[in-house]
């Protein structure tokens, strides 16, 4: 009987190793580590405000019919009721879709940090923030001006932009602030800079993009006057406002990769449309239908539904920011077929003037942070 020979590791065959895979014990670790990070996609953490009805639930169903499987999409609203049935509408048309609900008023300084607070405890970053809540508050409407100027030359400016027909009625917020320029402006200027964390990150971009109007005009805006307590025109105001914010935003924040932009989306039939307009007898907007699809055959900003308003908001998620005009603003357009499309056009803005506005805001920001603490300290004494 012969002698059984001893296996020595020597005489082992070796299967050959994986293409590209490292050999060592900590090497191994970190290749495993790798696969595991490459299986586990990171998905695009897209925040939109005021989404639960309008452009901003539309583009939301317009990001998922692109790709929800690598989207994580987070509706932050006013109303949790409202924001619940989005979400429900969305899931139904998107069962595999991750769609997160967050409570915030852009009007309430405190719902802003406190939703902060709770963006920065669930995700690790934050890739899109569309800043779209907004308000135009009880409008006056003067029927007679209405009527005179429908069979003018200035009625497709009167449509798309409420001019000469409404006047506008502000309020004051707990806070202590002018309601639009809050719930439009401030409210969205606070939570990007408690976001900071989220949005500047290294090796990477992020961006913001703001809902415009084109009843953003110059003549509204007063820099001494940033809140519009003594205008009329609040909401036109708080728009021009926002255009200009976007501006400097890019002029201090582009080297940290957060890029902004701003849109216009036309004159869209939502609920803020229908609101401006109270007294408006609701059998009319029936009858005023058909004289809006036929001024869309000879204005393109006539988007009428909110599916054709999201046009700019979906096509800007679609570009390089890098690549866009900080001194456009993209514009929703539908053509008279109903073709929908964006195209950018100059707005009437300036450095200085945007500059002059952002510091005002800090100011702002530092007044209202420091009564706040000041609350709290008071607070915590008694």
């Amino acid at each position: 009987m012969g002698r059984s020979r001893k296996l020595t590791p020597h005489r082992w065959k070796r299967l050959p190793e994986p293409v590209g895979r490292p050999v060592g014990l900590h090497s191994e670790a970190l290749w495993l580590l790798c696969c595991l990070l490459s299986f586990i996609k990171m998905k695009k953490v897209v925040l939109v405000t005021g989404a639960n009805s309008g452009i901003g639930l539309a583009l939301c169903e317009r990001l998922l019919s692109r790709d929800s499987e690598d989207l994580r999409l987070c509706l932050a609203c006013r109303s949790v009721t409202r924001a619940g049935a989005a979400r429900s509408a969305l899931l139904a048309s998107h069962p595999s879709a991750q769609v997160d609900l967050l409570p915030m008023d852009t009007s309430s300084v405190s719902s802003v940090l406190d939703a902060a607070r709770e963006v920065k405890l669930r995700y690790g970053r934050l890739d899109h923030l569309y800043l779209n809540a907004g308000i135009m508050p009880n409008p006056q409407f003067d029927a007679k001006a209405f009527f005179k100027g429908l069979f003018s030359s200035e009625a497709i400016t009167m449509f798309a932009t409420g001019g000469g027909i409404l006047t506008q009625k502000d309020e004051v917020t707990a806070d202590g602030l002018q309601n639009i320029f809050a719930t439009n402006l401030f409210g969205h200027f606070l939570l990007v800079r408690e976001l900071e964390p989220v949005l500047c990150q290294p090796g990477r971009t992020s961006r913001l993009v703001w809902t415009s109007s084109s009843n953003a005009h110059r003549s509204a805006f007063n820099l001494e006057d940033i809140q519009h307590q003594k205008g009329t025109q609040p909401y036109s105001s708080s728009k021009y406002a926002s255009d200009l914010l976007s501006l400097a935003l890019n002029a201090h924040y582009n080297k940290q990769g957060l890029y902004s932009s701003v849109i216009c989306p036309g004159f869209v039939m939502t609920n803020l449309t229908y609101g401006i307009l109270p007294t408006f007898p609701a059998f009319l907007w029936t009858l005023l239908m058909p004289v809006f699809w036929l001024i869309r055959i000879f204005t393109n900003t006539f988007t009428l539904t909110p599916q054709n308003g999201a046009e700019a908001l979906f096509w800007l998620f679609r570009q390089k920011p890098e690549s866009l005009d900080p001194y456009a603003k993209y514009h929703s357009l539908t053509s008279g077929f109903g073709i929908s499309y964006t195209q950018p056009r100059k707005m009437d803005i300036d450095l200085e003037t945007a500059e002059s506005l952002y510091e005002k805001l800090l100011q702002l920001e530092r007044d209202v942070r420091g009564k706040f603490e000041g609350e709290a300290k008071l607070g915590s004494t008694s």
